[in-house]
């Protein structure tokens, strides 16, 4: 798999290159050091996914994923970052980025790529042990506004809980093929791109 590193730190940049390149599977494709780095060597190379930290001057990480993710929403983005900032996850989540994990963690860095590369979406222990107190509403809400059936809200409560297509097919008494018509359905009247998206949903609303 091709990677593309960006980080504003260039001894971490490179100390990067040297871990990922230990793997046979990866190949560095290069390194930027800033947001506006980013998206140019991402229009430039195509890499498979681009690693890239979060926290820089000029042009933040978020600003330049927002850019390519506008642009292509099948990116593969990766944060790599030392914050764990609440804002910052909820943001990642919200735009489509496929992770969010911690530098401190640099044995996950590999196994995340690969994940990445395989179509999941990752994010370490010590973001997911957030996502509870992220995704709280912050009022009562009002199903009403969103139009949806009481077999909508039962098969997302399901994705939330990260119940797969057939998992959620034989708790509800579904086929398959209706499931995945219904989340279809789900993400379009709700505007959301992906599961994820829709796990967000959840927490945040219902």
């Amino acid at each position: 798999m091709n990677v593309l590193i960006v980080d504003d730190d260039r001894l971490v940049s490179s100390s990067l290159k040297t871990i990922l390149e230990a793997d046979p599977m990866v190949h560095v494709s290069s390194v930027g050091n800033s947001g506006s780095e980013a998206v140019a060597l991402y229009h430039k190379l195509c890499p498979d996914i681009l690693l890239m930290d979060i926290r820089m001057d000029g042009m933040t990480g978020i600003d330049a994923a927002k850019i390519l993710l506008e642009e292509d929403s099948k990116a593969k983005i990766l944060f790599l970052t030392t914050f764990s900032d609440d804002d910052y996850i909820v943001e990642a989540l919200r735009i489509g980025a496929k992770g969010y994990i911690l530098k401190q963690n640099f044995e996950s860095i590999v196994p995340a790529l690969k994940a990445v590369f395989s179509g999941q979406v990752v994010f370490g222990d010590a973001i997911v042990s957030k996502f509870p107190s992220l995704m709280k509403p912050k009022e009562q809400p009002n199903f009403s506004r969103f139009k949806l059936s009481e077999r909508e809200l039962a098969i997302i409560e399901h994705v939330a809980n990260g119940k797969s297509n057939r998992e959620i097919a034989q708790k509800l008494f579904l086929s398959e093929g209706t499931v995945r018509n219904y989340i279809s359905i789900i993400l379009e009247k709700l505007a959301l791109r992906d599961r994820t998206q829709l796990a967000i949903f959840y927490y945040k609303h219902l």
